[in-house]
């Protein structure tokens, strides 16, 4: 095997980070994962994940994790409303595709992961500032002082990853498109009427080149998105502050005037706004094959949601990355590492394409009539 006697290092404890520790871990690899998190019941932020049956849960059943995957996923329907809360459109849960694209939270995936990892496998509070290749192996450094070894590193530590240097000088662009996020831990008590519109489905509203999408938590909390075309520089301009409410308030008033009083309940019930600018890694210009350091999810080729199936992406890398590094047929780790990283750019340039149409849809007034002029018939 490639990796006999040899220590991989995962730099970076989420989903893609984590199923590819247990698809190499159950091939008996060496592997320790190096998480900035301070520990495993930390939260995390956003909502929830749909898994598809076609990508990503590949990579689960691979594992031997799809029915345990199942008991923690939920077949969510999706319900499209007006900006005066009219109801459009409703998709209900089939019987038959129920398990095509699931939701799931986000630490409940976490903590399924883990479940299937040997003890120990993950070292928490682990923020890479640095690595140094000397001797052939990787000195792996951390802003808790600590250091550590390996002979093959992973880099998957997201869209922000500053580890991806190493590997590429290619860096993530903004798109031109910025999303507010919002949650809600108490929507039938805090926003009851919003709690109402949107029941336990996903909810849409698409109006005036803006989205809202709004998923419902595992247990009952809100997730929601605000996208909005917008110059990089508009929140120096509007002088927002993510961490004062009301000034994000202000401006969501005037961003959404036309929007019924119901929306704005939602608005004055969040807990937390955090501002995330939209951001794409173009993988179309294929970087060098390293032997011994690659890229995988976010930190390979990070995209907006707009498509759903970015984390999907991700855990495909996982499934062809393990996959070339224990069962391929390659002569060395290069071979392996290369192969894989030409189907990546394949299917993640694909990908990359299908969210850029359906970002510039989303936000493109010609679409959204189009969709109002269907809806009407």
């Amino acid at each position: 095997m490639l990796l006999k006697n040899k220590k991989v290092g995962i730099i970076g404890g989420g989903p893609v980070g984590l199923t590819t520790a247990i698809l190499l871990q159950q091939k008996g690899v060496e592997v320790t994962v190096y998480e900035w998190d301070e520990n495993a019941q930390a939260r995390i932020s956003g909502g929830t994940l749909d898994i598809h049956n076609n990508i990503g849960q590949l990579a689960l059943k691979k594992a031997g994790l799809l029915e345990t995957f199942y008991q923690y996923a939920r077949p969510t329907g999706e319900r499209s409303v007006d900006i005066q809360t009219n109801i459009l459109e409703e998709k209900t849960v089939e019987e038959e595709t129920k398990y095509d694209r699931p939701e799931i939270d986000r630490n409940d995936l976490r903590k399924m992961l883990l479940k299937n990892l040997n003890e120990n496998t993950v070292v928490w509070n682990s923020q890479l500032i640095s690595l140094e290749k000397k001797n052939n192996q990787y000195h792996l450094r951390f802003a808790n002082g600590k250091t550590a070894l390996a002979d093959l590193v992973i880099i998957a530590n997201g869209g922000k990853s500053n580890a991806r240097k190493y590997v590429t000088d290619i860096v993530p662009q903004y798109t031109g498109t910025f999303v507010i996020q919002g949650e809600v831990f108490e929507p039938e008590i805090n926003c009851p009427s919003f709690k109402k519109l949107c029941g336990e489905e996903n909810t849409i509203v698409l109006a005036e080149r803006k989205l809202l999408f709004c998923q419902v938590k595992s247990k009952g909390a809100l997730n929601y998105y605000l996208s909005f075309q917008a110059d990089e520089s508009w929140m120096e301009k509007e002088n927002i502050d993510f961490s004062d409410k009301q000034k994000v308030l202000d401006y969501l008033d005037k961003l959404f005037v036309n929007w019924h009083r119901t929306f704005k309940e939602l608005f004055q019930a969040t807990d937390n706004f955090s501002g995330l600018p939209m951001r794409r890694m173009f993988v179309t210009k294929p970087w060098e094959s390293k032997s011994d350091i690659t890229l995988v999810g976010d930190a390979a080729h990070v995209m907006p949601p707009f498509a759903g199936i970015g984390v999907n992406i991700g855990l495909l890398d996982a499934l062809h990355l393990a996959a070339n590094l224990t069962e391929g047929d390659f002569p060395d780790t290069l071979s392996a590492i290369k192969d894989y990283e030409q189907k990546m750019f394949a299917y993640a340039g694909e990908a990359q394409e299908q969210t850029q149409i359906a970002e510039e849809s989303i936000h493109s007034e010609e679409a959204q009539q189009m969709k109002r002029e269907w809806e009407g018939k």
